[in-house]
């Protein structure tokens, strides 16, 4: 632990759950009382009830990356391999939620978010895509109202994980190469942007890790991996501290039934840390009134 961080962090190490793995991400809780993860290199998915060990769920996720639940809890699921993000339904038949933009195959969708109208937010990176079989040039940002229509947010240099302020009226970006650094893009009524500003600057001596997953808390503080560990801003951008685990994580969600509980997504392990301060819930999980 470092910094000051006294106000939020509460145990006083994280305790590793699972091990094993090759590069776990995609972490997500499930009211229900369990946790989904990948392993993203092994294109594995997976369930881990607090105390249990892993369950497979599926094999050949295409590389899954990203998760979330939309409004009817069904999973969403980025498939970076695959190029597309999916849904699956509660008789675990998979569907196309999108793979092409304009007509145009997608390049890697790496992360998702959900909003309380419904509509999914993914990340759609460029970069590891060879240039040859890239049918969209730029990296972006992708809406799907409940329509399922598509639309482009944003272009960005190389967008990762997001996650949305309380109020859903900015939606915070990791951009993970070259320049690291956190976008806010103010979100309008219809959904779409209206402006958008750095957050927070993540440049660091640290080499290991990157800017990648984030989550928020219901008071705004924003928690997004990254250089050394998971660093944590307050509403206004302010760094307040870096979260320190014995792996440097991927990706991050709050979970337990009060979601005080933090779940790294750590490489080769999971994790979990509890916090004083509850993460934001999912949308869903308000409707199911947990």
């Amino acid at each position: 632990m470092a910094d000051n961080l006294s106000a939020i962090v509460e145990s006083s190490e994280a305790e590793r759950l699972a091990t094993g793995f090759v590069f776990t991400e995609g972490p997500l809780w499930h009211p229900d009382g369990f946790y989904y993860f990948v392993d993203v290199r092994k294109s594995m998915f997976y369930r881990l009830t607090p105390g249990g060990k892993p369950e497979v769920l599926r094999e050949n996720t295409g590389e899954g990356n990203g998760t979330t639940f939309d409004l009817q809890g069904r999973l969403i699921m980025c498939e970076g391999g695959n190029r597309r993000v999916t849904r699956t339904g509660a008789d675990g038949k998979i569907e196309v939620l999108c793979d092409r933009f304009e007509g145009k195959r997608l390049n890697r969708p790496n992360d998702v978010v959900c909003r309380s109208d419904g509509s999914i937010y993914f990340t759609d990176p460029g970069l590891r895509v060879p240039l040859a079989q890239r049918e969209l040039p730029y990296a972006a940002i992708y809406r799907v109202d409940q329509s399922g229509a598509v639309s482009m947010l944003a272009d960005f240099e190389y967008p990762n994980g997001l996650a949305f302020s309380p109020d859903e009226r900015t939606l915070y970006v990791a951009n993970t190469r070259w320049a690291q650094y956190i976008h806010a893009l103010e979100i309008g009524a219809d959904g779409a942007m209206v402006r958008r500003r750095i957050f927070a600057d993540m440049s660091s001596d640290e080499t290991d890790g990157v800017p990648d997953g984030m989550k928020v808390d219901v008071q705004g503080r924003v928690y997004c991996t990254g250089p050394g560990g998971t660093w944590v801003f307050a509403p206004d951008g302010t760094r307040l501290g870096i979260i320190r685990t014995p792996e440097v994580p991927a990706n991050l969600a709050f979970g337990g039934p009060d979601l005080r509980t933090l779940f790294f997504t750590a490489r080769t392990s999971v994790y979990s840390l509890r916090v004083k301060v509850p993460g934001q819930p999912h949308p869903w999980y308000r409707l199911r009134g947990r």
